[in-house]
């Protein structure tokens, strides 16, 4: 028997960074919301841990580890340990999450792991428990699970729903080379700042105001992922070119966003930032569901 389970992408509604902390992470206040990008992860008992990765679409695989330090085995492994339990698991990962793009694609397929393999055996892992196992995996993974929109505090591992009363579409521009994350807080660190708060962004939300949103929406990580790579100060100019309410860095980047204001904007100007030479642009909204179970074969 095999279970397939579906994550979303996530992106950062407003991401301020405080500066480090001395266990090496960096305390942060962020707005999460699930977008309909999906990695889905598929998973049987073995005699061994394995894992396999097709692309969805366009994006590039070719950066994702196929042995042990792929974090969906880490989370398999990480859950049998919670329950004292010798068993292995084939993990095949089917991605549309573009990989190295800020947009959690590894904590989806982590997720997405934990929630199969816990199906698959009847682990009967309860909620909180699978929260701190996704916590241990890292800060964006227990978001996966949640899904929705939520406010992230602690290192983004402390996730709590937030009221959010408006349908959002965005205009979601890849990059075909990836970023590292600790490369983009290493420079964040050096020029120092940070600390945004999130408070507009969560009364946009709550009131479903796009004007509000447009204005509220910023990445502290924004200017030191910019200083690491000019060239996406390109892709910015052609999103604000295009039309777009505003424009956001996901994550520690390179995915540039652009908020627009409905379903026919987003596949206009999708066409048009095609047409500017942006190959990979696709269209999202958000927000939806964390990660689900999508059938039993």
């Amino acid at each position: 028997m095999s279970i397939t389970v579906r994550a979303p992408a996530k992106i950062n509604l407003l991401l301020g960074v405080g500066p480090v902390r001395e266990d090496g992470y960096h305390p942060l206040d962020t707005v999460y919301q699930a977008i309909s990008l999906y990695d889905d992860v598929t998973v049987s008992t073995s005699a061994t841990w394995s894992v396999s990765v097709e692309p969805i679409g366009e994006v590039d695989c070719s950066g994702v580890p196929l042995d042990d330090t792929n974090i969906a085995v880490r989370a398999g492994q990480l859950l049998t340990a919670h329950h004292g339990i010798t068993r292995f698991a084939s993990i095949g990962i089917s991605k549309g999450i573009p990989v190295a793009g800020g947009m959690a694609g590894g904590s989806a397929d982590a997720a997405a792991t934990l929630v199969a393999l816990d199906r698959l055996w009847d682990l009967q892992t309860s909620d909180d428990d699978l929260l701190a196992i996704a916590a241990e995996l890292g800060s964006d993974v227990p978001f996966a699970l949640l899904g929705g929109t939520a406010h992230g505090t602690g290192r983004g591992e402390l996730v709590e729903p937030v009221a959010d009363d408006g349908t959002w579409w965005w205009v979601v521009v890849p990059h075909p080379q990836g970023m590292s994350t600790p490369e983009v807080y290493r420079a964040f660190d050096a020029l120092g700042g940070g600390g945004t708060s999130t408070a507009g962004v969560r009364d946009a939300l709550a009131s479903a105001d796009l004007d509000g949103l447009a204005a509220a929406i910023h990445n502290d990580l924004q200017a030191a992922a910019l200083e690491l790579r000019a060239d996406l100060r390109g892709t910015e100019a052609d999103l604000r070119g295009a039309g777009v309410l505003a424009t956001l860095l996901s994550g520690s980047g390179p995915t540039f966003l652009g908020l627009v204001a409905d379903q026919d904007d987003a596949h206009h100007l999708r066409e048009a930032l095609i047409d500017a030479g942006h190959p990979g642009v696709v269209v999202a909204t958000g927000p939806v569901a964390g990660t689900h179970l999508v059938n039993y074969v």
